[in-house]
């Protein structure tokens, strides 16, 4: 007989913040915020609930970690609402930065090395950063000094371009395979 393997489903609610509500508040004493936002002090559970229940709100609790738990007389779905368009907010400011990767090698040539320069030109134009790196196979090795030669004159072709501030985020270092930097646009 064959079984069958469900996944199982992602739970949003484990990411989202939860705020107790009416009769899920556990504490016998909470700090009570009524409607307009004035503090009403320390008030025993059920009578806050009960004063919610008469304007027709939900009782929440807002901080729960508190000595005294914090509970706000408010209407909850409104609420949810609210924190739903914050997050939402906050998520599509935030900046994402690529990392972006450009070859090169020791027998690059002039043109091939002007491409490559473009390339990343317009890497660092959209604000992303972008790691060069320059490959050293077998007896390629022995010869540092030319990569290194190499890597300074893609950076200066790169800092010759007027529009933009380039700056070392990691400067160049020496790795068993070659040597890599990561350029950024300061501008």
């Amino acid at each position: 007989m064959r079984r069958k393997f469900r996944f199982a489903k992602a739970d949003k609610s484990k990411n989202e913040k939860q705020f107790n509500a009416n009769e899920k508040i556990r504490a016998e004493k909470v700090f009570l915020i009524n409607e307009e936002g004035e503090n009403v002090g320390v008030v025993e559970t059920y009578k806050a609930l009960e004063m919610a229940q008469e304007m027709g709100l939900d009782l929440v609790e807002v901080n729960p970690k508190a000595e005294i738990p914090v509970a706000k007389i408010l209407d909850l779905g409104q609420f949810k609402y609210e924190q739903d368009k914050k997050s939402h907010k906050q998520k599509v400011l935030q900046k994402k930065v690529e990392t972006k990767n450009t070859r090169l090698s020791l027998r690059i040539s002039k043109h091939d090395l002007d491409v490559r320069i473009d390339q990343v030109y317009k890497f660092l134009l959209k604000g992303n950063k972008t790691k060069i790196e320059l490959i050293l196979r077998g007896r390629e090795k022995q010869h540092f000094e030319k990569a290194r030669e190499v890597m300074m004159d893609f950076l200066n072709g790169l800092k010759s371009k007027s529009d933009i501030i380039v700056e070392e985020e990691q400067p160049l270092t020496k790795q068993p395979g070659g040597l890599s930097m990561i350029l950024v646009n300061k501008k």
